[in-house]
C-alpha cells in the first residue's frame, strides 16, 4: 500500500475501498488532461462509478446502499480526486448531498425511499443548484430570486441558477425558491427532464473545468406538490454543522497528492548533465519535497481526524462547526501551497500545456471558492472564542 495509506486506512473494508477508488483513478486520470482542455463533462468517468456501484455510496445500507461513513467518504475522495479531481468534485456533491439527506431525514419518508430506490437501482444523479449572481454564495445568506408559486396544485418555478456543477449529467436538481405567498425558502426536487429546464454553458473557467457548472434556467417549470421536500429558512446567523461538505477538502488534498507524485516521479527521474545523479539527491530539492510532506501530513492526520470524530460522536456534531471549517481552511490552503512546491521542485518543465502539475495549479484554486470561505471560517472561531471568554475583571498579576 503506498506510504500515504499506511495508518489512514485502518480496517479491511476501506483497504477494499482504497483498492476500488485507486483502480477507477487511474482510469479516469487517462482521460482527465482531455476533459480539461475541452471542458467537457467526464461521462466515461461517471459511468465507471455506476458499474462500481459508487453513486450509492452514502445511501444508508436499509434503503440498499453502501451506508459509507463520512471518513470512508473523505478517503474516497481522496483517491479519486488523484485520477480527476473535476470527476471527484462532481461525485463529491452528489454523494454529500445523500449522505445529508439520510443523516437529517427532514424530507417526507416517502420522498427519502423513492430517491434512495431510484439511486441504488437505476444509479441516478442528483446535485443542488442555490447560487445565483445576485445573491452570491447562499453560506452569506443571501435569498433566492428564484421564485415557486403555487397553481392549479402544481409548484411553478422560475429563475437562474448558477455554478451548477454535473449539469450535463444530472437526473435531478435540488432548486431553493422564494414562495411568493409567504416569502419563506424552500427547497424543490426537481427532474432534469421537466420543460422548462434549460441548461445555459456559462462554464469558461480557469479550473475544474470538466465539472461543467454550468448556469440553469427555469422557466414555468411545472412539478408536483410532493416536490416541495424541504423549508430551509433558519434563524439568522444559525449555520449548522455540516460534516458531509468534508468531500471538498478532501478532494482538494488529493489533487496535491496527485501533484506530489508528480514532482517525486520527475526528481527521481531527471538527471541534468550537470550531475552524475538525478535531482532527487540533491540537499535542495530534498528540502523541497519535505516542504510538501510535512504539509500533507499536517492536513491530511487533521482531516481525517475531524472526520472520525464526527463519526465516533454522533451526539457531539453539533458542536464541530468550527472544527469541520477549519479543516477545510487548513486543507485547500495546504493543497496550494503542495502544487506550488511540486512546481519549484520540477522547475520551468511545470508550465508546459502537456504537464498535469498545470492543471492542478488551477483546479485547486477552485477550493477557495467553495463553501465555506476562509473569512467565514475565521469569523466562526472568532466569535466561539470570544463567546466562551466573556470579560471578566482584570488580574492583579
Amino acid at each position: 500500500m503506498n506510504e500515504l495509506y499506511h495508518l489512514i486506512v485502518r480496517t479491511e473494508r476501506e483497504r477494499e475501498l482504497y483498492e476500488q477508488a485507486r483502480h477507477l483513478a487511474g482510469r479516469f486520470a487517462a482521460r482527465a488532461a482531455n476533459y480539461d482542455e475541452q471542458a467537457e463533462f467526464p461521462f466515461a468517468d461517471f459511468a465507471d462509478l455506476k458499474e462500481a456501484g459508487f453513486l450509492s455510496f452514502t445511501v444508508p445500507t436499509e434503503y440498499g446502499g453502501q451506508g459509507a461513513s463520512l471518513y470512508e467518504l473523505v478517503l474516497v475522495q481522496e483517491v479519486l480526486a488523484q485520477g480527476s479531481g473535476a470527476t471527484a468534485l462532481s461525485f463529491g456533491w452528489h454523494a454529500s448531498i445523500l449522505m445529508r439527506l439520510f443523516l437529517l431525514r427532514r424530507w417526507p419518508q416517502s420522498m427519502l425511499t423513492r430517491l434512495a430506490k431510484e439511486v441504488t437501482e437505476h444509479h441516478v444523479l442528483i446535485n443542488s443548484a442555490h447560487s445565483e449572481r445576485a445573491t452570491g454564495s447562499p453560506a452569506r445568506g443571501g435569498k433566492p430570486e428564484t421564485s415557486a408559486v403555487l397553481r392549479d396544485g402544481r409548484w411553478v418555478l422560475r429563475g437562474r441558477k448558477a455554478f451548477a456543477s454535473l449539469a450535463p449529467a444530472l437526473d435531478y436538481v435540488l432548486i431553493s425558491a422564494t414562495i411568493e405567498d409567504s416569502g419563506q425558502v424552500g427547497e424543490f426536487l426537481v427532474p432534469m427532464a421537466s420543460p422548462g429546464v434549460r441548461i445555459e454553458p456559462a462554464w469558461n473557467t480557469l479550473g475544474m473545468r470538466a465539472t461543467r457548472s454550468d448556469d440553469l434556467i427555469l422557466d414555468g417549470v411545472e412539478i408536483e406538490p410532493e416536490a416541495l421536500v424541504e423549508m430551509l429558512e433558519k434563524p439568522t446567523g444559525a449555520v449548522p454543522a455540516q460534516g458531509w461538505l468534508l468531500h471538498v477538502p478532501a478532494c482538494y488534498l488529493g489533487i496535491a497528492i496527485a501533484a506530489r507524485h508528480e514532482a517525486i516521479r520527475f526528481a527521481q527521474t531527471y538527471q541534468p548533465n550537470t550531475l552524475s545523479q538525478p535531482i532527487a539527491s540533491t540537499p535542495e530539492v530534498q528540502r523541497k519535497i519535505a516542504e510538501m510532506e510535512w504539509r500533507l501530513v499536517h492536513a491530511r492526520h487533521f482531516l481525517y481526524t475531524i472526520a472520525d470524530l464526527w463519526d465516533r460522536y454522533p451526539d457531539k456534531r453539533s458542536e464541530m462547526k468550527e472544527e469541520l471549517a477549519t479543516a477545510k481552511l487548513v486543507a485547500t490552503n495546504t493543497a496550494l501551497e503542495v502544487v506550488d512546491w511540486a512546481m519549484r521542485i520540477v522547475g520551468g518543465q511545470s508550465l508546459f500545456a502537456d504537464n498535469p502539475l498545470g492543471r492542478y495549479y488551477r483546479d485547486v484554486r477552485a477550493g477557495l471558492h467553495n463553501p465555506p470561505a476562509d473569512d467565514l471560517t475565521l469569523a466562526w472561531l472568532v466569535k466561539r472564542v470570544l463567546a466562551n471568554h466573556p470579560p471578566s475583571e482584570p488580574s492583579n498579576h
